[in-house]
C-alpha cells in the first residue's frame, strides 16, 4: 500500500487562504447582523429616550451587539480554533471589544463635538465609519488573540529539513536508493 503524499507547499497555501476567506465570510455575516444592533439600536436610543446622549446611547447599543458577535463568533466563525478555556477567550473578546467600542465612540464624539457634524445623517454616517474602524480592529484582534489557538483537525506542521520519528505510513511505503 503507497502512503499518500504530503501536500505540497502549493496545496498549504491554498488551505491557509481558504481558511482565511471563510473566515472573513463569517466574520461579515456575524458583523453585518451586529453591525444592524448597534447601528439600529443607537439611532433607537439617541433619536428616541435617550435623545441627545450620545456617548450612553453608543456604549448600550455597542455592548448588545459584542454580546452578539460573542455567541456568533465562538460558535461559529472562529469555533475550529481553541487554544484556552472559554472564559479567559471571552475575557480577552469583551476588551478587544471594549477597545473596538472605544474606538468607535472616540470617532462619533470627535466628529459630533469637534467637527460639529450634528446632523442625523452626518451622526449616522459618523456611526458607520466609526464601526468600520473598530471593525478592522477587532477582525485583527480577534485572530491575533483571542481565537488564536490551532485549527482542530490541521495536520500536524511539517518543519523543512529536520527528520522526525518515522511514521507507520512511511514503513510501508516502498523505499527509494
Amino acid at each position: 500500500m503507497l502512503a499518500s503524499p504530503r501536500p505540497g507547499l502549493f496545496d498549504r497555501i491554498r488551505d491557509v487562504v481558504d481558511i482565511f476567506w471563510r473566515e472573513v465570510a463569517k466574520f461579515g455575516v456575524i458583523g453585518a447582523i451586529a453591525f444592524l444592533i448597534d447601528f439600529g439600536g443607537f439611532n433607537l436610543l439617541f433619536y428616541g429616550p435617550l435623545a441627545g446622549h450620545l456617548t450612553t446611547s453608543k456604549i448600550i447599543s455597542g455592548v448588545a451587539a459584542t454580546a452578539f458577535a460573542w455567541v456568533g463568533n465562538r460558535l461559529w466563525t472562529f469555533r475550529h480554533r481553541r487554544s484556552r478555556p472559554a472564559h479567559r477567550e471571552a475575557m480577552l473578546f469583551f476588551v478587544v471589544n471594549g477597545i473596538g467600542l472605544v474606538i468607535s465612540t472616540l470617532w462619533l464624539n470627535f466628529s459630533h463635538d469637534v467637527l460639529n457634524l450634528t446632523s442625523r445623517g452626518a451622526v449616522n454616517l459618523n456611526t458607520i465609519i466609526g464601526i468600520g474602524l473598530a471593525t478592522i480592529f477587532r477582525f485583527w484582534a480577534y485572530r491575533q488573540f483571542v481565537f488564536a489557538g490551532e485549527h482542530v483537525g490541521d495536520p500536524e506542521p511539517e518543519v523543512v529539513g529536520v527528520a522526525g520519528p518515522p511514521r507507520a505510513s512511511d514503513e510501508q511505503s516502498p523505499r527509494r536508493p
